[in-house]
């Protein structure tokens, strides 16, 4: 009987879609599911967010600020929002077309996870979350010889089981990000940069495949200040450039890259920062880099 009382009351709940894609992550929309919940919930409503890492980001940062926090539920559907957006606390939208520039931390009271929904993704889709499960196996180590020698896509349930796992252990231990949950921003401070950059233009970038090209990046930088193996940062460029179309970065867009950098949210001191590899699961953060190497790891991912 109480399960038949709540699937009638999921059943007069109201639908709300939103429109796909980081372009409509964004305020604009916020404010649209805002004014249905100020005619249609109260601060005992729910929020169930059904989609992939938008539909995370946006539909926890809208519940926890709906008068002052509702409760919501994530049920991720891609590979990319299973991994990486339906865990971890973080919500957040897009502002003036940098990634989540606005945003708090703020848990779902559950996650539900059926890699059922993985079925109805197309290849794109799949690598770009693939983008985020490499990266765990770089910073953790779990998994990483198992990947990086193996030319397909792995994503079985037990690659996403522990990959999952890297990021919530971590979250676990530093939920606001002052000390070891930094390590889960390696590949994103250049990665962000990318994906703002790629956001307004033609050539459609996914958070993924940005994530890809920061970390080849970001690797190379590694090798130049932590003496990351070279040879270790060809092996993975190699592997990652066999999955991902390489997404060129023009001399003016290095341009845009470097001032966007100076908005990364892990800046300091007027710094920029980033996390970098001394090896394979051994990571520094805030660590400063100049910007002759940074163009010099863009032109070793451009070649």
């Amino acid at each position: 009987m109480q399960y038949a009382t709540n699937l009638n009351l999921l059943f007069r709940s109201g639908l709300i879609k939103i429109k796909s894609g980081e372009h409509y992550k964004n305020l604009d929309t916020c404010n649209e599911v805002w004014e249905f919940l100020n005619n249609n919930a109260d601060r005992k409503s729910l929020l169930i967010n059904l989609g992939g890492g938008v539909i995370s980001d946006m539909g926890g940062f809208i519940a926890s600020t709906f008068k002052r926090g509702i409760d919501f539920i994530n049920i991720p559907t891609t590979l990319l929002s299973i991994v990486d957006a339906s865990v971890g606390s973080k919500t957040g939208i897009n502002f003036n077309s940098l990634k989540n520039q606005i945003g708090i931390f703020s848990d779902p009271i559950l996650i539900i996870i059926d890699t059922v929904y993985l079925k109805t993704l197309d290849e794109r889709n799949i690598k770009s979350g693939y983008g985020e499960i490499f990266k765990h196996s770089l910073i953790s180590g779990n998994l990483f010889e198992e990947l990086i020698n193996n030319s397909k896509i792995l994503y079985t349930d037990k690659i996403i089981y522990n990959s999952i796992n890297v990021k919530n252990n971590i979250v676990l231990r530093d939920r606001k990000e002052e000390n070891i949950r930094k390590h889960l921003n390696f590949g994103h401070t250049i990665g962000h940069a990318i994906e703002s950059i790629k956001l307004n233009s033609d050539s459609k970038v996914f958070h993924g495949e940005a994530v890809i090209a920061g970390i080849i990046i970001e690797l190379y930088l590694s090798h130049k200040a932590l003496n990351f193996p070279i040879d270790i940062v060809r092996k993975i460029k190699e592997h990652l450039e066999n999955i991902f179309d390489k997404i060129y970065i023009s001399s003016n867009e290095i341009k845009h890259l470097f001032n966007l950098l100076q908005f990364d949210k892990k800046n300091f001191s007027n710094k920029v920062n980033f996390v970098l590899l001394k090896d394979i699961g051994n990571c520094e953060v805030d660590i400063n880099v100049k910007n002759e190497i940074i163009r010099e790891a863009i032109d070793f991912y451009n070649s």
